[in-house]
């Protein structure tokens, strides 16, 4: 890894460059083993640059977000891993367009919008993710969904920026070709509407109010743990089935909301794995209906 990390410190500086990184300073579950090289970008042409020396030392490449729908195994990730973030996170608002880098918090999005009296991203003021991975999985929440004010994304395609519309990348329920081609997104636009700042603020507010009630979000977790199966939900499902609060090491069954895994203090990625297993079964046995995750996984056991 060493002449991997001299070529990303050629152009990048040391404290964006680091090596045997633990993943759990990195991921909202706040657990998973080391990454080899961890490299922070500040722009498009450094994550680019990192890719290509990434793949001229024949290294695998994975690129994240800021962590919040991730899970790494506890072995860790090999090769180069290169983290969209604080460094790329820059919003610019003009007239009813809303342009942010892929490292910006939808949170931060959503606020942004908001001081400009535009509305449309309200439903994504609470969700724990960024711009880049919110357009990967065309995030959603509260009957608002990216794809409904997303415009279109600039991504790294074979190495070249290049702009897509929204519907080039056919984003569909937590899908789109940014996963289905391995595209890199760098940067989103939003149309949104005007709007009353006081009215926006105020539904933004009571999203909150409902998050807090409903979900567990003083727990570490990576969001929604399973898909929305067809005609059901995952949450409801596991309930019936009896599984609030039920544990396997550390990783435990959300007492507050069964749609989420939640580190209990001290869980294993393995642990984790575990139960998402274990919840699967026996919500198969009891429903008929196979839940399928929504958490990404990655790394080595």
């Amino acid at each position: 890894m060493r002449e991997l990390t001299e070529r990303l410190r050629a152009f990048a500086s040391p404290e964006r460059v680091l090596e045997d990184e633990p993943m759990s300073r990195h991921t909202t579950f706040r657990l998973g083993g080391p990454a080899d090289v961890l490299f922070l970008p500040a722009s498009a042409e450094e994550t680019a640059r990192a890719i290509q020396a990434a793949r001229a030392l024949n290294e695998p490449c994975f690129v994240m977000g800021n962590g919040s729908n991730l899970l790494v195994k506890d072995g860790g990730v090999r090769g180069l891993v290169i983290e969209i973030g604080e460094p790329m996170s820059g919003i610019a608002v003009e007239g009813t367009t809303v342009r942010a880098q892929a490292g910006a918090s939808l949170t931060h999005l959503a606020r942004e919008a908001a001081a400009a009296s535009l509305q449309g991203l309200a439903f994504a003021s609470g969700i724990p993710g960024s711009v880049g991975g919110a357009v990967a999985m065309n995030a959603g929440a509260y009957g608002g969904e990216i794809k409904d004010v997303l415009t279109r994304t600039l991504v790294l395609e074979h190495g070249t920026p290049v702009w897509k519309t929204a519907e080039e990348l056919h984003l569909s329920y937590r899908n789109s070709d940014v996963l289905r081609q391995g595209l890199i997104v760098l940067e989103a636009e939003f149309g949104l509407a005007p709007g009353d700042r006081e009215a926006i603020l105020a539904e933004m507010s009571e999203l909150a109010r409902r998050r807090r009630e409903k979900q567990p979000l003083t727990m570490p977790s990576a969001g929604s743990t399973f898909k929305r199966p067809e005609g059901h939900f995952a949450g409801a499902l596991i309930e019936a089935s009896g599984l609030k609060g039920f544990k396997v090491g550390g990783a435990q069954v959300s007492e507050l909301h069964a749609g989420f895994i939640v580190n209990a203090g001290g869980a294993t990625a393995r642990d984790v794995l575990d139960l998402i297993e274990a919840v699967t079964a026996r919500v198969r046995a009891d429903s008929g209906v196979t839940l399928e995750p929504e958490v990404r996984v990655i790394g080595e056991e």
